[in-house]
């Protein structure tokens, strides 16, 4: 979950144009937290992951890369 969750994050903040501190910013984050997340050596809470998606402009789920399961 970790690799999706920094792949996600990497393309979501080029596609909206922001930088590392710009998402920290948003988030109510540092940068640091931010990089920590990126490399993999910090998994976000579930309130940071609903502020990174939100920030994003995407869903949780697409941010963590969550497939339905089928029943």
């Amino acid at each position: 979950m970790t690799e999706q969750l920094r792949t996600t994050m990497k393309v979501q903040r080029a596609i909206h144009n922001l930088t590392q501190a710009d998402l920290a910013e948003l988030t109510g984050i540092t940068r640091k937290s931010i990089n920590a997340i990126e490399m993999g050596h910090m998994v976000p809470s579930t309130l940071l992951a609903l502020k990174l998606a939100k920030a994003l402009q995407v869903t949780v789920e697409t941010l963590f890369f969550i497939e339905e399961m089928g029943e």
